[in-house]
């Protein structure tokens, strides 16, 4: 089995289009579980099985417990996104990092504009043993170029949609298009 390897430091090059050059796409599906409640009961699963997590309400919000939630999911990707731009970064700058740690936290809360709730983060990156300021640039810099940081700073493009009513076996001839 080859050992795992991080990606090349070319992966920073700048990209020079009139377009979007997509790379990759995650998809996932929620289903509601026992309680048809995707925050309370829900199941998420990846399109390619590598990813099966159940979700439960936290205790804070007056759940059980017992599961993930969405701000952990939405923190552990952000972490690991920083984590692997601040990583290939030093790489390229030929900084050496010893035992780096990154910790994010996304907090579930209330919206003084509209009484409704919203979503904030906070990154913290350890970088033991690196001069402070070499460890403040990297993580500066960082936080300019990776996509999730990114997202949190000017918003991403998202589109919400209701999906097509999938055909009824009795309605079609069975194949769903």
């Amino acid at each position: 089995m080859t050992p795992l390897q991080p990606p090349p430091t070319s992966m920073l090059d700048k990209y020079y289009g009139e377009d979007t050059q997509e790379l990759y796409t995650g998809r996932v599906r929620v289903t509601g579980g026992e309680a048809a409640h995707g925050r309370v009961s829900g199941v998420v699963k990846s399109d390619d099985g590598a990813l099966e997590v159940n979700l439960r309400l936290p205790n804070e919000l007056g759940g059980p417990g017992g599961g993930s939630n969405p701000e952990q999911l939405l923190a552990a990707g952000y972490a690991a996104c920083f984590h692997g731009a601040l990583t290939l970064l030093a790489c390229r700058s030929g900084v050496e990092l010893k035992e780096l740690v990154v910790d994010a936290a996304v907090t579930f809360a209330r919206d003084p504009v509209d009484g409704l709730f919203l979503l904030s983060a906070e990154i913290r990156a350890s970088l033991p043993g690196l001069d402070r300021a070499l460890a403040a640039e990297l993580v500066r810099n960082t936080e300019r170029i990776c996509p999730y940081s990114k997202m949190f700073r000017r918003g991403i493009d998202h589109v919400v949609s209701v999906a097509p009513e999938p055909l009824s076996p009795a309605a079609g001839d069975g194949n769903p298009s």
